[in-house]
């Protein structure tokens, strides 16, 4: 049996690396072994990073919220107590959208919740 040499798919994976180093400073866009821990790291930072963008969203939307609510004489928690008891279900997304575009929508929002406590 021939023997196989493995230059092409060495080749076919070191450009692999390469490709996706494209842009990194010195060593790292050019050289396999640098440019390989780089990706490495850079992968891992993406995968935290989409995890990381669900937190930093639902946090800003939070804050946005409390910020309507205290303008309304209301504190977070209790609004968000008050919307659950009057039966209005409501993400926070679209909350803290109502509280940037329409200040009456969300005063309104608000009179239900304390009419339900």
């Amino acid at each position: 049996m021939a023997r196989v040499k493995g230059a092409l798919n060495t080749r076919k994976r070191h450009k692999r690396i390469l490709k996706l180093a494209k842009g990194f400073r010195g060593a790292e866009s050019k050289q396999y072994r640098v440019a390989n821990q780089a990706v490495m790291r850079s992968m891992q930072n993406a995968y935290v990073g989409r995890k990381r963008r669900k937190r930093d969203f639902r946090r800003l939307w939070i804050t946005r919220i409390s910020a309507a609510c205290k303008q309304n004489g209301m504190n977070y928690s209790t609004f968000m107590n008050g919307l659950k008891k009057s039966g209005v279900e409501m993400n926070r997304k679209m909350l803290s959208e109502i509280a940037i575009a329409d200040s009456a929508a969300f005063a309104k929002l608000v009179e239900t919740a304390k009419s339900a406590l």
